[in-house]
């Protein structure tokens, strides 16, 4: 199963990183695949810069997440 699992404690940065490995992409590949540079993707990766909400769709559209499982948020029953 891809994204986080139930109870998961992954940062975003970490799930994006076990997302793209999983898959065998490279950090160029996901780059291209939303339309941002390889460099701003391994700065999201990094934890370095934070991604805008369009590119955050479009990440979750990519791996056919909901931006909960994307963002490893798990909301209180």
């Amino acid at each position: 199963p891809f994204g986080c699992v139930k109870g998961d404690t992954m940062t975003f940065p970490e799930n994006l990183l076990k997302l793209r490995t999983e898959r065998g992409l490279t950090q160029a590949d996901v780059a291209k695949a939303i339309d941002i540079r390889t460099l701003t993707y391994q700065r999201y990766e990094y934890g370095e810069r934070d991604p805008r909400l369009s590119k955050l769709i479009a990440l979750a559209d990519f791996y056919h997440l909901t931006l909960d499982e994307l963002a490893c948020r798990e909301l209180e029953k």
